[in-house]
């Protein structure tokens, strides 16, 4: 039996998709998180062999969290799933050494084809994250500024250019204002931009959303 760690902060989310795996006669969830820090708590609990991992989550986040894992409990599988199937996140992430990578686009079923593939010692992406990745490449890129931005600051990259205002940001990363604001300047001062704009026609020249 394939024992998995759900973990997502929307309860609608985690009932449907943990029924759906319950129902597949090998995989189990034995346990499901709504936040990061909720979730490093259950691997300390329980004998796991999957954690589905939803990245955009509130507090120290998926892809902190997904960090942890994989450098404490190295023989956890580790399958991100995102609305972002483009760009920084599932790069950045696949590099960090993630088994899978599944667009929240794609069936539900999907999950249950990649934790099989994954248990077998391979790594899945959905056809629309390979489709992207295929251009964008898993090798570093020492030359893109944004390889310097920690994750936090990535997303924050990428929630301003899709025109997130300051008060949608700390809603959806629940952070303050004050915070997000923090974060923005940092990453200014790292990509020696000082607004907008050049962060936008910079992120263009690195082609870091695509």
């Amino acid at each position: 039996m394939i024992k998995v760690l759900l973990v997502d902060d929307h309860e609608i989310v985690r009932s449907g998709v943990e029924s759906l795996l319950n129902g597949t006669g090998d995989i189990s969830v034995i346990a499901v998180a709504g936040s990061g820090e909720e979730c490093l708590e259950l691997l300390a609990e329980n004998q796991l062999d999957v954690v589905l991992m939803d990245i955009s989550m509130p507090g120290i986040g998926g892809a902190e969290a997904s960090r942890r894992i994989l450098l404490e409990f190295p023989a956890i599988k580790v399958i991100a799933l995102s609305v972002y199937s483009d760009g920084h996140v599932p790069h950045q992430l696949m590099k960090m050494g993630a088994a899978g990578f599944i667009s929240k686009s794609s069936p539900v079923e999907e999950m249950v084809i990649a934790i099989r593939k994954v248990m077998n010692g391979e790594r899945y992406l959905c056809s629309e994250v390979a489709r992207n990745l295929a251009f964008w490449g898993l090798d570093p890129d020492d030359n893109s500024p944004f390889s310097r931005l920690s994750q936090r600051e990535s997303e924050v990259v990428v929630m301003i250019l899709n025109g997130k205002s300051i008060k949608e940001m700390s809603e959806s990363l629940t952070l303050s204002d004050k915070t997000i604001n923090t974060y923005r300047y940092r990453l200014y001062e790292k990509l020696n931009v000082k607004n907008d704009v050049e962060l936008t026609r910079l992120a263009i020249k690195f082609n870091f959303m695509n």
